[in-house]
């Protein structure tokens, strides 16, 4: 199943059962080669484009899995609208030299009967997302570890864009013995700063032109903290340059980049930026080292 270019445009092999899967991962193994999963909802953007690159560059075999996880969706989120491009995705994984797309059904991760849930604590409960989005890092979860025992890879990509996911992710790995290695790949951004996300297909063109907003407020923010200024008062200014922008703000926080943890100072930690904020009726997320 390996590439012998990452440039060909041959069309992945698309693959829907398990079995199936397990055959083409032992086949592709046979050579001794590293196996890479890039774990994604589809509606696929520069973003992921760039974990499958960062995957292709350490691994013979690259997967790239397309579900769309109902249990990381709450009652009232976009699960039944969430963007779903199939034909675009297909073409562009192909560009990149994709050797298969795991694309379960519903019935195949959740199937009838199935009743087991990953709980996860630690950066799972720093107070961010999981306190806006309480279902969200158990649906989270529960899927990943399916995807990484379903195709038991030397290690998976995941964007630094979901940072509190990717620290999620990272310690459920660790935590659990599982034999993978998770890989943060940085954000990868607009001309104007905006991190890609599915999700900014939903902006107007008048809320696009803002939403840039939540990157100059972060950068801004990390340049005065590394200056030494006072944390609580950088950050309380940043939350309302942001509000002033027109964005209703869910958090806008440092924390500790590892543990996700409130910090009281900087003191030689490494520190994460982070932020969350709806405009209209688009929640952006984003983040930045300090």
């Amino acid at each position: 199943m390996a590439r012998a270019s990452n440039t060909q445009s041959t069309e992945p092999t698309v693959l829907d059962s398990l079995v199936e899967l397990r055959a083409a991962v032992a086949s592709a193994r046979q050579g001794g080669g590293k196996v890479a999963l890039v774990p994604t909802m589809g509606a696929l953007h520069a973003g992921h484009l760039e974990l499958v690159r960062a995957a292709r560059s350490q691994a013979a075999c690259v997967v790239v899995s397309i579900f769309v996880n109902p249990a990381q969706f709450g009652p009232n989120e976009d699960f039944a609208t969430y963007p779903r491009t199939w034909e675009a995705d297909l073409a562009a994984l192909a560009k990149l030299g994709t050797d298969a797309i795991w694309a379960p059904s519903v019935a195949t991760m959740y199937p009838d009967g199935f009743d087991t849930r990953i709980a996860p604590g630690g950066p799972a409960l720093a107070g961010l997302e999981d306190k806006f989005r309480p279902h969200f890092f158990g649906g989270v979860c529960t899927a990943v570890a399916k995807l990484l025992l379903q195709v038991q890879p030397d290690f998976a990509t995941f964007g630094e864009k979901d940072y509190q996911q990717l620290q999620v992710v990272t310690a459920m790995a660790r935590d659990l013995d599982l034999p993978v290695k998770i890989l943060g790949v940085p954000t990868v951004r607009e001309r104007d700063g905006l991190a890609l996300s599915s999700r900014n297909a939903y902006l107007s063109a008048e809320e696009r032109m803002v939403a840039p907003t939540l990157y100059r407020a972060l950068q801004a923010c990390a340049t005065r903290l590394k200056d030494g200024g006072p944390i609580a008062s950088i950050l309380a200014e940043g939350h309302q340059a942001i509000e002033r922008a027109g964005f209703s703000v869910d958090y806008f926080e440092a924390r500790h980049a590892e543990t996700l943890k409130p910090i009281g100072s900087l003191s030689g930690k490494p520190v994460r930026l982070l932020v969350a904020a709806k405009i209209g009726r688009t929640r952006l997320i984003d983040n930045v080292g300090v």
